[in-house]
């Protein structure tokens, strides 16, 4: 086993050192965070499954989003409808049956929501809970990460970087399935520290802000957060897209991990040990 701080030129097919514990720790803690906050924020928006811009959003006001169902020939059918473009779902969303043949009328299926019979206020308690641990642990990562130098030395995008024809090689290395090698493996590619710097900086901030320019709290305090945002209701558009596109990030993120060989992946994330991949013989 090697240390890369100790040894500065690991070959391919030799275990090194490669994620630190506060990164591991995180890591999972995370994981665990976001499955709970998604599944109990479908919870909340179940209670009422549209989306709208503005400061006020009810039934009868112009939602760009709505899931759920509606009589057509002579028949019920689930839909999404996304700026007055519909699409039937039923089976999956707005409309669909439980294992006990009985009809659901509900926006997500209560297998995917936190807790799995509707309750607006169990939901609220489980997403609010866990909106702590996401926060704190957010701010504690980040100033680990910037003292330890971690941002610098593995995030940081150099200008040599952002050359197109560097981006242009990374993404025709990644569509052909074509990962580092040997040492190479230690280093982040210029599309994987695009996409860990916009989670870190982009999409978990800005879920921390809507979710306080949400709170009718926030308007006593910082009424400006909310203004930032247009409004509460186009805080929580923006909240419930920012969830997707971690979920985005996530189904990526695994797909990502299979390829470039899931057991060895999971070991550095687990125990800090990886195995550098040999390199390609010429």
């Amino acid at each position: 086993m090697i240390d890369p701080a100790v040894s500065p030129a690991p070959q391919g097919g030799e275990l090194v050192r490669r994620h630190r514990w506060p990164t591991r720790l995180w890591h999972w803690t995370n994981a665990v965070t976001l499955l709970v906050m998604l599944m109990s924020g479908l919870m909340i928006f179940n209670a009422h499954p549209r989306l709208y811009w503005g400061e006020y959003g009810a039934n009868y006001d112009n939602a760009w989003l709505k899931v759920g169902s509606a009589r057509s020939g002579g028949g019920e059918q689930g839909y999404i409808e996304i700026a007055g473009h519909r699409w039937n779902t039923t089976g999956t969303l707005g409309l669909w049956t439980d294992g006990d043949g009985q009809v659901q009328r509900r926006a997500f299926p209560y297998w995917a929501t936190i807790p799995s019979r509707y309750s607006l206020a169990i939901g609220r308690i489980w997403h609010l809970a866990f909106a702590w641990v996401l926060a704190v642990g957010l701010l504690l990562y980040l100033a680990w990460a910037l003292i330890a130098g971690h941002i610098r030395r593995d995030i940081h995008i150099t200008r040599a970087e952002w050359r197109p024809s560097h981006l242009w090689h990374d993404i025709r290395e990644h569509a052909r399935l074509r990962f580092p090698t040997g040492a190479s493996a230690l280093r982040y590619s210029l599309l994987q520290k695009l996409a860990y710097a916009g989670v870190l900086f982009g999409l978990l901030p800005m879920m921390i802000l809507t979710g306080l320019a949400m709170s009718p709290g926030t308007d006593a305090w910082a009424p400006l957060v909310t203004e930032v945002f247009g409004g509460r209701q186009s805080a929580r558009s923006v909240h419930f897209l920012c969830a997707w596109g971690l979920v985005g990030f996530f189904v990526l993120h695994i797909v990502m991990v299979v390829l470039a060989g899931p057991l060895n992946e999971v070991r550095s994330m687990v125990t800090g040990w990886y195995r550098l991949p040999r390199e390609r013989r010429p």
